[in-house]
C-alpha cells in the first residue's frame, strides 16, 4: 500500500459589513474575492452567508441593472407589502415580506475558487439584496475552503 501526499487544507473566515441604502441591490464581488485573495486558497469553495432574515444573497447579471429592476417588480407582485394575509408587522408592511423574499432566495451561496479566484462567469456578480425599504447594515461572513 502507497500512501499519497495530500494537499494542506486551509479554512479561512471573515467578515463584512454591507451599508445598504434600503430595498435594493448592493454588489459586494469584490468584497468576497478580497476575502479569497486574503485567505490563500487556490482552489476550493468560498461559502458566503449573510447574517440576517430580511435581506438575501444572489449571484445575478452584472452588467445591465435593469435585470435587477425587473427582478425587483417581480418581487413587488409576487410577495406585495402590506398584504393583508401577514399577520408579523412589528416592523411595517415590508416586515413579513422582507422575510418570505429572503426565505425564497435564500442566504448563502457558494462559488468556486480557482485560481486563488472567484470562478465567476464573465456576466456574473455577487449581490446582497436588502428586502427592507429602511437602509440597514447587514454582516457577511465568508468562509472559504480548499488548498
Amino acid at each position: 500500500m502507497t500512501s499519497r501526499a495530500r494537499p494542506a487544507e486551509h479554512v479561512a473566515q471573515q467578515g463584512f459589513t454591507v451599508h445598504s441604502r434600503g430595498r435594493g441591490f448592493a454588489q459586494i464581488s469584490d468584497q468576497v474575492a478580497d476575502v479569497v485573495a486574503a485567505s490563500g486558497v487556490q482552489i476550493g469553495i468560498a461559502h458566503v452567508f449573510v447574517q440576517h432574515t430580511s435581506c438575501s444573497l444572489l449571484i445575478s447579471e452584472n452588467a445591465d441593472p435593469v435585470v435587477r429592476d425587473d427582478l425587483e417588480r417581480w418581487f413587488a407582485r409576487a410577495v406585495p407589502d402590506g398584504d393583508p394575509m401577514f399577520r408579523h408587522d412589528a416592523e411595517g408592511p415590508d416586515d413579513m415580506p422582507s422575510h418570505v423574499r429572503s426565505i425564497l432566495t435564500g442566504v448563502t451561496l457558494t462559488v468556486p475558487v480557482h485560481g486563488g479566484k472567484l470562478a465567476l462567469g464573465t456576466w456574473q456578480g455577487i449581490f446582497l439584496w436588502e428586502h427592507r425599504h429602511e437602509a440597514h447594515q447587514r454582516r457577511v461572513l465568508v468562509t472559504v475552503l480548499g488548498h
